[in-house]
């Protein structure tokens, strides 16, 4: 029989299923259903042994969740559903009748292997709801399950990669992680920790601090294996050590995962994970949470009502099997903590983004958040910002010049918009403020942030479209071009026919447009007044227009689309400029 034997980082317990040894690497996802059993990787072997488990009964299934062979929340709740499915199975009767009653009490048991992590329970209640179908559905559910996933953690890091670059400079970043929240923990791919894979393939990571993660070091074992594999930076960092790296200005971001999320924001994670966003919040770090939908429990109004598991006295009386603490020591060991919302920059799912109301965070933030965010608002904040970026990179938004902005949905005219005098090359979500779209009147002035000057200019726009979102930005060849055509009193114009680009404003004519070049009025609302008469007097104008020695705005139905036709616009500018073919009249179109 294969050694059982556990790793000398983890106080050795009762003996565990039979391991399948495997060569060299975890060998695809952390776990799948075989025909003789689940196959999962054992994780208190690691670093120093990679195996498989097979477990093929409930009580090994229940053995591997208690002992940590299985941890981390998804990877518990799949294996917790194939539980459910390996019981169908093996309580399925001749005629293909299946004892219900003898699952249902073995998914209990599974159930509540351990408390903390909503997901396993969600699991199993899944999966039974197929049991009266039949063992074949139970099992096909739970596959279902570890494919939905892999799928959910993409999206999940895929967002929380977007949300962190929004938050930090644009430079390689120095983030600290705890525990583990890849791969093992999961099907694949990982929520925090595949936040930090992602941003790595993007070549945004200088580093990684990887916090031990006391007392069974999840980080040093599990989360230095992972990002070494991978080829990731990392130094390990004792988790007392944490703040102080954070003192130091080595710390950019933390990204921490939760086993349970409730209905306000506040998280249950590692033991730790508390201390760490104290400390962010002290030095003004963001601090964001990685965790799935299914990690999310709506039942809980807030984390009070989270049961935090305590495990056994030896995990930290000793370490590798030899006693440290003096014999009948007593224990403090709780496995998780609840971080209250208000210290919490974000929870990111596949789904959505939550921004806790954080009154907490200190003032000395270099993105201090002024408001909780609802879903639209947040990932609109975070489009904001990174187009922001991307423009402030390409030299069309130097400095604080230049201004975003996105209607929001819902019954009352709303905009987010980018706040005034900030630098375009480091905006984050958090700099973006909430206007009436129709009065252009900052909605939480007492959140510290001024909406941008052009404000005015953007819902006159907003007042007589139906775009969606308005870019005003300083390309060169059109704000040259809006200089060569403007009158010092009444509209000049920019005429543009002939050109292939056209067809990217969307017109209804897309063989000609006239570009209106306005005064720049040193009111700017007097801009935004002629502006809204302009169009009111033009329904099929071209959805661009100059301003003289001020830039260009364009709009469209979303960002994307109004980034793609300012590019549109300044592309015909550059072609006239260029060609010396620079037609422009002060006549009115």
């Amino acid at each position: 029989m294969p050694d059982r034997s556990l790793s000398p980082h983890v106080p050795s317990g009762p003996p565990g299923p039979p391991a399948v040894p495997v060569a060299a690497g975890v060998g695809g996802p952390s776990l799948r259903w075989t025909e003789e059993g689940i196959s999962v990787v054992d994780q208190r072997a690691l670093p120093h042994e990679v195996r498989r488990l097979r477990l093929r009964t409930v009580d090994e299934v229940i053995d591997a969740i208690r002992s940590l062979a299985v941890r981390g929340a998804p990877a518990i709740g799949l294996t917790g559903a194939l539980g459910v499915a390996l019981s169908a199975r093996r309580n399925t009767v001749a005629g293909g009748s299946v004892d219900e009653a003898a699952v249902r009490a073995d998914a209990e048991r599974i159930a509540t292997a351990r408390p903390t992590a909503v997901h396993l329970a969600w699991a199993v209640a899944r999966v039974l709801e197929r049991l009266p179908d039949g063992p074949d559905a139970v099992l096909g559910t739970a596959l279902r399950m570890i494919d939905e996933d892999v799928t959910a953690n993409r999206g999940a890091a895929l967002a929380a990669a977007e949300l962190v670059a929004g938050l930090v400079p644009d430079r390689p970043l120095r983030l600290l992680t705890h525990c583990n929240t890849g791969r093992l923990a999961t099907a694949a791919g990982g929520t925090a920790l595949g936040t930090v894979l992602e941003l790595a393939a993007r070549g945004r990571v200088a580093e990684v601090l990887v916090d031990e993660t006391r007392p069974l070091l999840q980080g040093s074992r599990l989360t230095a294996w992972e990002l070494g594999e991978a080829g990731v930076p990392y130094r390990l960092c004792p988790d007392s050590a944490a703040a102080a790296a954070m003192a130091r200005s080595m710390v950019d971001c933390v990204l921490v995962g939760a086993d349970r999320v409730a209905a306000n924001g506040d998280t249950a994670n590692k033991i730790g994970t508390y201390a760490l966003a104290v400390a962010a919040a002290r030095h003004g770090i963001p601090f964001v949470v990685v965790a799935p939908e299914s990690s999310w429990d709506p039942t809980l109004p807030d984390g009070t009502g989270i049961v935090i598991e305590e495990r056994d006295a030896d995990e930290v009386t000793s370490v590798a099997g030899v006693r440290v603490a003096p014999e009948g020591a007593g224990v403090f060991n709780p496995a998780f903590d609840v971080t209250p919302a208000e210290l919490i920059t974000a929870v990111v799912s596949e789904a959505r983004v939550l921004r806790p109301v954080t009154s907490a965070r200190p003032v000395t933030s270099a993105h201090p958040v002024t408001s909780a965010r609802p879903e639209a608002e947040a990932e609109a904040a975070v489009a904001l910002a990174a187009l922001s970026r991307d423009l402030y990179r390409r030299g069309w938004m130097p400095g604080t010049s230049g201004n975003l902005s996105v209607r929001l949905p819902g019954p009352s005219p709303r905009a987010l918009i980018t706040g005034s005098g900030l630098d375009k090359g480091s905006l984050g979500p958090d700099d973006m403020v909430l206007v009436d779209s129709g009065t252009a009147r900052a909605l939480h002035p007492e959140g510290g942030r001024r909406p941008s000057a052009e404000t005015a200019i953007h819902t006159a726009v907003y007042r007589t479209t139906g775009a969606g979102a308005v870019v005003h930005a300083h390309p060169p060849y059109a704000t040259a071009l809006a200089r060569l055509a403007a009158r010092p009193e009444g509209l000049g114009r920019v005429p543009l026919e002939g050109l292939e680009l056209l067809k990217g404003l969307g017109l209804v004519t897309p063989s000609e447009a006239h570009l209106p070049v306005f005064p720049n009025w040193p009111d700017v609302t007097r801009i935004g007044d002629e502006v809204a008469v302009y169009l009111a007097q033009h329904p099929t104008a071209a959805p661009a227009l100059l301003i003289a020695d001020h830039g260009i705005t364009a709009w469209g139905e979303d960002l994307a689309q109004a980034r793609n036709r300012i590019e549109c616009v300044e592309a015909m500018c550059q072609v006239l400029l260029l060609t010396g073919e620079r037609h422009a009249s002060g006549a009115a179109a």
